[in-house]
């Protein structure tokens, strides 16, 4: 098996694999998830309609619930420019369902979580953050400018109950 080659062939691996999670959370299965991945059901900003999105949770806060999680494609990405038009309805994680109060992060807070997720979980920042960057157009080298710039095109949000 030869490793991601492009961004597109993550892309499709990606695709496969959010289908597969966002069945998993519309079953009463999503438990396996813990707080691995959270569901978000948000509004169409253009059609209005109800629409499900199942993303990676990169920080947990315990004492909070608060959930952070990363718009892998920066404001490109139609979930966070959905949420930043009408905000989230619902989301869920684990067992537990609630309407959230979001928070869309600033580059700075941003830039503090991308500096934990590696000391938390090294082998998901080892594969996940050369990716997402080559998703926003840079190339990641491990560095602080790097981070810094992975920070400035992404954007975090946070949830909690």
């Amino acid at each position: 098996m030869q490793p991601y080659r492009s961004v597109e062939t993550f892309q499709v691996l990606k695709n496969r694999l959010s289908r597969l999670t966002l069945t998993l959370k519309r079953l009463p299965m999503g438990w396996m998830l813990g707080h691995l991945c959270l569901m978000i059901t948000h509004i169409g900003r253009k059609t209005g309609r109800l629409r499900q999105t199942v993303i990676e949770v990169i920080h947990y806060d315990p004492a909070t619930q608060e959930c952070i999680v990363m718009a892998g494609w920066g404001t490109r990405s139609d979930w966070y420019r959905n949420i930043e038009a009408h905000p989230a309805i619902e989301v869920q994680v684990g067992c537990q369902r609630y309407r959230p109060h979001q928070r869309l992060l600033s580059a700075e807070e941003t830039l503090a979580i991308l500096e934990e997720y590696p000391k938390c979980h090294p082998w998901r920042a080892r594969v996940l953050l050369p990716l997402l960057a080559r998703m926003v157009g840079y190339t990641y080298d491990g560095t602080q400018e790097g981070l810094r710039a992975i920070s400035e095109a992404m954007r975090g949000v946070a949830f909690r109950p």
